[in-house]
């Protein structure tokens, strides 16, 4: 499915996914995921071909997470999986053998924190900020975070950002794991194409052949943890919970809040 709000271009071996909806804070959308989620497999089908995909956001954010409205139109029902656009998206990077660079500015709500555990290199302006406020919204985490977080982190720093959803900082993202390049504010476009420069100025089977073996042996483990949580969280959906926390979240729109057009999930 196309998106006018996602923009793909391909040159030299390398495919670059950029969101690009700033004025919504890059709130993603159910044809914004299934865009990501074609380019991603498309890419894996030829393989031999691409050799490096880029993540990346326009604007001030890289993105505030799902965009409620357009979410609470389809919202996944218990029992569906890969079906549902924003897990094909999910299951797309979890599956991915094409090393990923995602280069990361101001907020990254929710998935956009979660994403970044399958990604090679994420690269982080130094004011980037992240949060996984998925507790706060009645619901559970996404994308195995719940098994990943703990591996990067330790169960303390995973109980932070996932139990209480606290908000973290481009150092404490370092700090853990999540984050393999920092960069000045003014400096994270030069810093992601420096990076990415290097990565293709390998051999190519060799980059392959390592980030292959970089990957998680027990892939199955991963994919099943990501499809138990995706069934937690579409029983979430229905919990009044959930309900409350919607209430609240267009309370405050209407009240002169967010009105960013994210979730903050």
């Amino acid at each position: 499915m196309m998106s006018e709000h996602i923009r793909i271009s391909k040159q030299d071996g390398r495919l670059d996914i950029r969101l690009a909806r700033p004025e919504r804070r890059n709130a993603i959308t159910i044809a914004m995921y299934d865009a990501m989620a074609d380019a991603i497999e498309a890419a894996n089908a030829e393989e031999a071909a691409t050799r490096l995909i880029t993540l990346s956001g326009e604007g001030e954010d890289f993105t505030a997470g799902n965009d409620l409205m357009d979410f609470l139109q389809e919202m996944p029902q218990p029992g569906s999986h890969s079906d549902v656009p924003v897990w094909r998206f999910l299951r797309a990077l979890a599956n991915n053998v094409v090393p990923i660079l995602a280069r990361v500015q101001g907020n990254a709500i929710g998935i956009g924190t979660t994403m970044l555990f399958h990604c090679d290199l994420v690269v982080v302006s130094e004011a980037a900020r992240f949060k996984m406020p998925f507790t706060e919204l009645g619901l559970v985490p996404e994308a195995a975070s719940s098994l990943l977080l703990p591996e990067l982190a330790g169960r303390r720093a995973a109980a932070r950002y996932l139990l209480l959803g606290e908000g973290f900082s481009a150092a404490e993202a370092k700090a853990i794991g999540l984050a393999s390049h920092v960069a000045p504010a003014d400096e994270l476009e030069a810093m992601g194409e420096k990076v990415a420069a290097l990565l293709l100025s390998r051999p190519p089977e060799a980059v392959r052949l390592t980030q292959a073996l970089l990957r998680r042996a027990d892939r199955e483990a991963l994919l099943q943890r990501m499809d138990l949580e995706n069934g937690k969280f579409a029983e979430r959906l229905a919990s009044d919970e959930l309900k409350g926390a919607i209430a609240a979240f267009f309370a405050a729109r209407s009240g002169g809040g967010d009105g960013g057009g994210g979730d903050r999930s």
